[in-house]
């Protein structure tokens, strides 16, 4: 599918559906691990490394050394936790009140 293609927002959608009815996270750790490659589980993971240690006022360069990802992308997750209603502030919440 090409990011444009309608169906791309109709199969995120019901993913994130199906994602959420469930409150087991080792089936959702297992489902997304035989979705994605290990690559892209790598890459997802760093991400979310990256973001938390955004949220925890780390030095972008310094987060860039220690995950081995670009500036571009620590960047855009930094302007993502600035947003209003910032769906990585909602998450990060959820992951401290564990």
């Amino acid at each position: 599918m090409k990011i444009n293609d309608p169906r791309v927002n109709e199969n995120f959608t019901e993913l994130a559906g199906a994602l959420s009815r469930t409150r087991d996270s080792a089936l959702i750790e297992d489902f997304l691990r035989c979705l994605l490659t290990p690559a892209e589980t790598a890459d997802i993971a760093a991400r979310w490394a990256l973001v938390k240690a955004l949220n925890e006022k780390i030095p972008q360069r310094e987060i860039a050394k220690n995950l081995g990802v670009s500036l571009c992308k620590i960047t855009r997750g930094s302007r993502e936790l600035k947003k209003p209603n910032s769906a990585f502030v909602r998450i990060l919440a959820l992951n401290v009140n564990r």
